[in-house]
């Protein structure tokens, strides 16, 4: 696994606590005060999670530019199976079984962070990583921390590109060290 896919993962592990607490905190409400079985305190809890991390992680994590209402809906369709699977199988473990409601809705919860995660990266963002504007913006700044290439030496040039940007050329073997660079005359537009 290349760095990049690393930093992938742990910002979706870290956007998937958040919505871990939004989704407890949910749950051990709803458990709590309203003295309703498993089912739609689950439910509930599940869809405010599910809405907070899918735009956070579509936005940072995958960077993607895609189809919103199309992302949502490919979103939507894992959620119709894993909804349903779980929701049943935390009913049968909480209120036949006697299990805590607590664990239940753990393991629930681990079960959805590792295959959303799968579903998110090769079906749902599959095509469109790394396209929205924070990847461009973390493009421009140079190569990325998060592959495996060395890092390309840029050297900044006086013209203006598109927008405005200065334009950027790789540094040659002959060129003089960056810091000469800067004790050139502005009007000096040698390598």
């Amino acid at each position: 696994m290349n760095r990049k896919e690393l930093l992938r993962s742990l910002k979706f592990l870290l956007f998937s606590l958040s919505a871990g607490i939004i989704e407890l905190g949910a749950f051990s409400l709803l458990n709590e005060l309203t003295g309703w079985s498993y089912w739609p305190c689950y439910l509930i809890a599940l869809t405010l999670s599910v809405v907070w991390n899918f735009t956070l992680n579509r936005r940072y994590t995958f960077q993607s530019a895609s189809n919103v209402p199309r992302a949502m809906a490919l979103v939507l369709a894992f959620y119709c199976v894993f909804t349903p699977a779980s929701t049943w199988l935390g009913h049968y473990l909480a209120d036949v079984l006697g299990w805590n409601e607590y664990l239940v809705t753990a393991l629930n919860m681990i079960a959805n962070f590792v295959l959303e995660f799968l579903y998110d990266r090769f079906v749902v963002f599959r095509d469109s990583l790394d396209t929205n504007s924070v990847a461009r913006r973390a493009e421009k700044r140079g190569p990325s921390a998060g592959t495996d290439d060395p890092p390309a030496v840029f050297r900044e040039d006086k013209r203006r590109g598109k927008a405005g940007d200065r334009l950027r050329r790789p540094v040659k073997s002959g060129d003089p060290p960056a810091g000469l660079a800067l004790l050139r005359p502005v009007w000096y537009n040698g390598p």
